[in-house]
C-alpha cells in the first residue's frame, strides 16, 4: 500500500453546497473503510453501538461545519478547528458565543480514531462524549441541553438524514455527537515528507537529517551523539504517546492540569502530549499557547525548563536549564519539525465545508 492511497479516506466523495440543502445533495450509504498506515496500528476508539457508515460521516461533516448548532448562530466547531491550521484556530484562546476568551489552546484534531483521553487534561474518554462539552458550555457554543436537537428538529433536511443514519428521524444531543465523531475519526494525516521519508520516498537534506537525530536520540547517550530525546513523548508512527506530562513550563502551575481529573497532587501541571503532526501550522503552542512560534518553543526546552516537583523525569534537571541546544541544533531541530505538515491532509476536500461550492 501507498503512501498516496492513505489519504482515499471512503469511496463517495462529498458534493459542496452553495446553500444549507444537503437533502438534494447524493448522500454516499455503506459501511465506511478507513485507510491508514498500518504502522498506525488498529487500537481504535470506536464505541459498538456508533460504528462508522459512509452517511454518518456525511452526516458529522455536516454537523461539524453546522453554525446553527450554537446559542447565537455564528460558531460551529470548524469556528475553532480551521482545517487550514490542522483543525486549531491560531489563536491564544479561542472566542465562543459569549465573547469570553476559553480556558485552554484549541487542540488539532487529528489521528483522533486512536485517541482515548480527550482535551488537554484527559478528562474526556471518547469523541462521543467530548463533543457534547463544547456544544453546551456556556462561553464556547453555549446551548443547554437538548436545545442543539431542538433547532436541527425544526429543519427540512436533518430529520431525514438523522433516519438514514439512525433509523429515527428523532434528532437528540446524543445522536448529534454521534455523527460529529464519526466525522472526526476520519481525520487521518499520514502523508507528510516525513511519512514518504520512512517509505524511501523523499531524501532528507543535511539539515533535516541532523533534526531528526536530535530529534530521536536521547541526551548524553554516548558516542559524542547529542539527542534532545523529544521522541520520548512524541515519537512512533502518530508522532505521539497517549501521556500527561509537565514539561516545566512553571515552577507552580496556574492550571492544575491532569490533576482535575485525578485528584493526584503527581499530576499536577500535567497535559496530555500532544502529536506534532502539522505542528509548524498549529500555533501557538502549549496548553495556555504562550509561545507564538515554534522557535521560541525550543528555546524553552533549551534554556528555561523549571523545576517542580512535578516535573517529568525524562526532561533535563532543572537546574541545567533544560537542553543547552545550539543555534544550529535548533535550526537543524525546526527543518525536521516542518517535514511533519501534511499539505495532503489540510487541502483534502473530503474535510472542508460541505455548505460552501469551492
Amino acid at each position: 500500500m501507498t503512501i498516496s492511497r492513505f489519504v482515499l479516506f471512503g469511496c463517495v466523495a462529498l458534493v459542496a453546497l452553495v446553500a444549507f440543502q444537503p437533502a438534494d445533495d447524493p448522500v454516499p450509504t455503506g459501511p465506511y473503510e478507513l485507510r491508514y498506515p498500518a504502522s498506525f496500528g488498529g487500537r481504535f476508539n470506536i464505541p459498538v453501538d456508533n460504528p462508522m457508515t459512509q452517511e454518518g460521516v456525511y452526516l458529522g461533516r455536516l454537523l461539524f461545519y453546522e453554525p446553527r448548532l450554537s446559542a447565537t448562530g455564528t460558531v460551529s466547531c470548524a469556528s475553532c478547528h480551521q482545517q487550514s491550521r490542522a483543525f486549531t484556530d491560531g489563536l491564544v484562546h479561542s472566542v465562543g458565543v459569549s465573547g469570553k476568551l476559553t480556558r485552554r489552546n484549541s487542540m488539532s484534531l487529528v489521528n483522533l480514531l486512536w485517541v482515548r483521553q480527550l482535551f488537554w487534561d484527559g478528562r474526556s474518554n471518547s469523541l462521543e462524549e467530548q463533543t457534547l462539552v463544547p456544544l453546551q458550555h456556556a462561553d464556547e457554543m453555549g446551548l443547554k441541553p437538548g436545545e442543539a436537537a431542538q433547532w436541527l428538529q425544526k429543519t427540512a433536511a436533518y430529520p431525514a438524514l438523522f433516519r438514514r443514519v439512525f433509523g429515527t428521524d428523532t434528532i437528540t444531543d446524543a445522536r448529534i455527537a454521534k455523527a460529529i465523531a464519526q466525522f472526526e475519526r476520519t481525520l487521518i494525516s499520514a502523508d507528510s515528507p516525513y511519512d514518504r521519508f520512512l517509505a524511501g520516498k523523499y531524501v532528507l537534506t543535511a539539515a533535516e537529517e541532523r533534526g531528526l537525530r536530535l530529534f530521536s536520540a536521547a541526551p548524553n547517550s554516548g558516542r559524542g551523539i547529542r539527542g534532545g530525546n523529544c521522541a520520548h513523548c512524541h515519537g512512533g508512527p502518530k508522532l505521539m504517546q497517549e501521556l500527561f506530562h509537565n514539561n516545566g513550563l512553571d515552577l507552580k502551575a496556574i492550571d492544575p492540569g491532569r490533576q482535575e481529573v485525578t485528584g493526584l497532587d503527581l499530576d499536577h501541571g500535567r497535559f496530555r502530549v500532544p502529536t506534532l503532526r502539522n505542528i509548524a501550522l498549529t500555533a501557538p503552542y502549549m496548553h495556555d499557547g504562550r509561545f507564538a512560534t515554534l522557535a521560541a518553543v525550543l528555546d524553552h526546552y533549551s534554556d528555561h525548563v523549571q523545576a517542580s516537583p512535578t516535573l517529568s523525569r525524562e526532561l533535563v534537571p532543572a537546574q541545567a536549564g533544560g537542553l543547552g541546544l545550539t543555534p544550529t541544533e535548533k535550526t537543524d531541530l525546526l527543518a525536521f519539525l516542518h517535514l511533519l505538515t501534511d499539505t495532503v491532509f489540510v487541502n483534502n476536500p473530503q474535510f472542508s465545508n460541505p455548505h460552501i461550492r469551492h
